[in-house]
């Protein structure tokens, strides 16, 4: 997915203004309302020491008044293909690290790296570099999308690299990704498809069904083989129907199911988001980006793989067919559309960008609620929740900016 060098977008990432008084020293963020995992909190504080939530700071933290802000859990995204003109499927490593950065700067503090289908020996080369980042810190994961996906339902994937999801090959990436492979996307109806749901599970990695033409049925016996994600719900797989119910029932009605929702507004009505959180709840649904190399970047033109798109007010899609092709979606804008279009609470939203993708990946004792112990991992909100802050392991990233 990178940017073709005719693009015509150019970079408008959001400003970063680190301050100096609080980088790095004991802080305390005071007068905000604080949305805890348990309650919210008006007038409450936040202290940090060093990359962690403390319960008290030192005597010598500087205070920073945030009064009429929110304080919430820096972001976590499940799934994310780029940004900022970078593409973590093509780009190299400082690409990579550009792409990071964009999001982190609209509050996205943790990230699992997507790739798109490409060659398997291609794909297995990428495990390799994205599981350097993954080793320090930089992002929290891999995530293949394809190649082992329908050609019925593939969207924006080259159809002529799509494979079926043999467990050897499946194996192959997992092996190549080196203990950093965090879930997989398959069409679980294809052959060798429950097969690998079930390595998959064995080996500690979701198997996320996706980009599929299953029945209902056939969802059925995968979620009973292991699998725990729907990807992107709603989008590439069968539409729900009154006789041929497909896939989206059964991934909504099992509670072992977690949910994925591009919360763009191009991707999904609001009565389908609505349907998504009446029938599996907040607890089971995780807000993602599924950005693509123009997140943060801009209109223009982009490979996708092999394949053309073209961003125009800010919708991708495929050159010669007009599909969508990932979004340029940031995790501040879902935030701030699901309370605002969409009648979530601010708790809800919270869960489903923070707290939920983080229990996901295991990671629920160090990110995803803003709890002493964890990581001083935030975002601050304005009144209107526009983003003004955010903070990465006690580092500010973007501001305070409160004026």
């Amino acid at each position: 997915m990178a940017a073709h060098p005719g693009a015509r977008g150019t970079a408008r990432p959001a400003p970063t203004h680190p301050h100096p008084a609080t980088t790095g020293q004991p802080t305390v963020l005071s007068g905000a309302t604080v949305v805890l995992p348990t309650e919210t909190v008006n007038n409450g504080q936040v202290a940090i020491h060093g990359t962690r939530i403390t319960t008290t700071a030192p005597e010598n933290a500087t205070v920073i008044d945030v009064t009429g802000h929110y304080v919430i859990p820096g972001f976590v995204d499940l799934h994310n293909h780029g940004g900022g003109g970078a593409s973590f499927t093509s780009g190299s490593a400082e690409d990579i690290l550009k792409g990071i950065h964009t999001h982190r700067l609209h509050g996205t503090t943790t990230l699992v790296a997507s790739t798109v289908t490409g060659d398997l020996d291609f794909l297995t080369g990428r495990a390799g570099l994205l599981s350097e980042l993954a080793e320090q810190g930089e992002i929290a994961g891999v995530h293949f999308e394809g190649p082992f996906i329908s050609p019925c339902r593939k969207g924006a994937h080259a159809e002529n690299l799509l494979r079926d999801p043999h467990p050897a090959d499946v194996r192959k990436l997992i092996d190549a990704a080196r203990g950093q492979a965090r879930m997989v996307t398959l069409a679980t109806e294809l052959p060798g498809g429950l097969d690998s749901v079930r390595l998959l599970a064995e080996q500690g990695v979701i198997a996320a069904i996706g980009h599929t033409d299953a029945t209902y049925e056939q969802t059925v016996e995968a979620i009973e083989a292991g699998a725990t994600v729907a990807t992107h719900l709603f989008n590439a797989m069968p539409p729900l129907g009154h006789r041929s119910p497909g896939p989206i029932t059964a991934l909504l009605e099992d509670d072992r199911i977690t949910v994925e929702l591009i919360n763009d507004g191009t991707h999904l009505h609001p009565a389908a988001l609505q349907l998504a959180f009446h029938h599996a709840g907040a607890d089971r649904v995780a807000f993602i980006t599924d950005a693509m190399d123009a997140a943060g970047f801009g209109d223009g033109r982009y490979w996708l793989g092999p394949l053309e798109v073209e961003v125009a007010d800010g919708v991708a899609r495929l050159v010669e067919d007009g599909t969508i092709a990932g979004s340029t979606l940031t995790l501040d804008r879902a935030f701030k559309r699901a309370v605002t279009v969409d009648g979530l609470s601010v708790e809800d939203a919270v869960t489903a960008l923070s707290a939920n993708p983080a229990r996901l990946l295991g990671m629920a004792d160090t990110i995803g609620s803003l709890e002493p112990g964890k990581f001083a991992d935030l975002v601050l909100l304005d009144s209107a929740y526009d983003l003004k802050g955010v903070m990465r392991r006690g580092e500010w990233v973007v501001g305070p900016q409160l004026h």
